[in-house]
């Protein structure tokens, strides 16, 4: 069963087109990540599955059911916002729990449905709190909590993690994952970091200008990306897009990982300088400035001693490398 279809949907606020023409369909108990740049259209196109934007034409259907029309509450989905969104004078379980209260629910179902969120959240301890006496991780936790006690159909994040610090990031991110697998619930989660994208996705959405650019699973848009704007986008670091009439070859863009070009002290197709070098301790990230290619980025694995300024050369693993023409489009 189909949990969410988008048919040819697009979004006006004017003159402006927003979305362009989105088809997608999302499989019942997916993970769908929708990724791309500030302004791409992510945040929009989630809105307007939850009904907090008009489509401005094309159809959402939710398990089968055309909702265009429909009031979020309708919709029988659940959102988690970026900003927690918690009432402040309400208790953790207030605030999980006022959804259900609202809707006529008895209230040892509210009770329990409470405390299985908590539970798998680990907030039982916290639950006689308000949000101001909890960290930012707890407050996002709570309002994950708020949305599994409705049990919806479809479950929306808007960026949930970006006001997180980086280990919280990590450590909600793994809790989401598992929330996932518990639950076998369909997610739909839009972010801008694609390191989110690939780590949580089933599949990945990737949207440039209001379009969707590709959709396929994590490795797929690795491995084969369909153009150079999501071979440039996944990945990190970013793919190297060279110029491949420079290096004696015929295609357009020759498109290069980090970790597919050898990086040498003597010898090498590429002289170059090195500009900066990361230590990140498991690998090393050297950023080198050649003549004909400008800033080009080498992933090393492990310890290595490579200093700012020194000559080096690099040579393009040619056989993992990816073949793009004048249009930006993968040819091999």
């Amino acid at each position: 069963m189909d949990t969410l279809t988008l048919n040819a949907v697009t979004k006006s606020f004017g003159s402006t087109d927003v979305i362009k023409g989105v088809d997608l369909t999302v499989k019942d108990g997916e993970f769908c990540v929708f990724v791309g740049p500030s302004g791409c259209g992510k945040s929009t196109l989630l809105r307007m599955i939850a009904g907090l934007e008009d489509v401005s034409s094309g159809d959402v259907t939710i398990a089968g059911k055309r909702v265009n029309d429909l009031a979020p509450a309708k919709r029988e989905i659940a959102m988690v916002f970026q900003s927690y969104a918690l009432y402040p004078h309400l208790t953790v379980r207030d605030n999980m729990g006022l959804a259900l209260k609202q809707a006529g629910v008895a209230k040892p179902e509210v009770d329990a449905a409470i405390a299985k969120a908590a539970g798998m959240l680990s907030l039982e301890a916290l639950l006689g709190r308000r949000p101001a006496e909890l960290s930012g991780g707890q407050r996002q936790r709570v309002a994950i909590g708020r949305a599994i006690v409705r049990r919806p159909k479809l479950f929306l994040f808007d960026e949930p993690l970006s006001n997180l610090d980086a280990a919280l990031r990590v450590a909600t991110r793994i809790e989401i994952a598992r929330l996932h697998r518990e639950l076998g619930a369909t997610m739909i989660y839009v972010t801008h970091d694609q390191v989110e994208a690939m780590t949580l996705a089933d599949r990945i959405v990737v949207l440039r200008a209001g379009k969707v650019e590709q959709v396929g699973a994590p490795m797929e848009l690795y491995n084969n990306p369909a153009n150079t704007f999501v071979a440039g986008f996944i990945g990190s670091p970013q793919m190297n897009l060279l110029d491949a009439a420079a290096l004696g070859l015929t295609s357009q863009t020759l498109g290069i990982r980090p970790e597919h070009l050898a990086l040498s002290r003597s010898a090498g197709r590429l002289p170059g300088r090195v500009s900066h070098v990361e230590k990140l301790g498991g690998e090393t990230l050297v950023y080198v400035v050649t003549e004909t290619q400008g800033l080009l980025t080498v992933r090393l694995f492990g310890e290595h001693d490579y200093r700012v300024d020194e000559a080096v050369f690099l040579t393009p693993e040619e056989s993992r490398a990816f073949h793009f023409g004048a249009d930006g489009k993968r040819l091999y």
